[in-house]
């Protein structure tokens, strides 16, 4: 009996992006960071540099689709909880303990990410990669038209 391998599809896609969500979510537990939080303040830490508040939230609400004013709030909460520091000029900048938080949750999820993805070579992950990029930059491109 021959068996084919699976072409990439939105099931594919979905169960997988499903799985990471429940590890985050495992990761989370007992930090009161919620998913929201969690890539608000992981894309802080991305920018590297102090950026205009309204400039980060714009982007997390492109990268993720959601609500602006759902990330306004997941930034003010960060504020709050001591994590996203709020600069001068209105701009906002991961601090040391929004750095430690950030380990943290990485160090959590990282124990099974980690060895999930170890089973393929990083040339397929590079090819993986490319390939959900552009399948993504398409689905924006029509998304923005829609």
């Amino acid at each position: 009996m021959t068996t084919t391998a699976p072409t990439l599809n939105p099931a594919i896609i979905g169960q997988a992006e499903k799985h990471h969500t429940a590890i985050l979510a495992r990761a989370l537990t007992g930090t009161t960071l919620d998913e929201r939080q969690w890539i608000t303040l992981n894309q802080a830490l991305a920018a590297g540099v102090a950026v205009p508040r309204v400039a980060h939230i714009a982007r997390v609400a492109g990268m993720t689709r959601w609500e602006p004013n759902e990330v306004e709030r997941a930034a003010a909460a960060l504020i709050e909880k001591g994590l996203l520091a709020m600069l001068p000029g209105d701009e906002v900048q991961i601090n040391a303990a929004g750095r430690e938080m950030v380990a943290r949750v990485r160090a959590a999820s990282g124990k099974i990410l980690d060895p999930a993805y170890g089973v393929v070579s990083q040339e397929e992950l590079e090819i993986a990669a490319r390939v959900l990029t552009a399948i993504t930059a398409r689905m924006s491109e029509e998304l923005a038209r829609a």
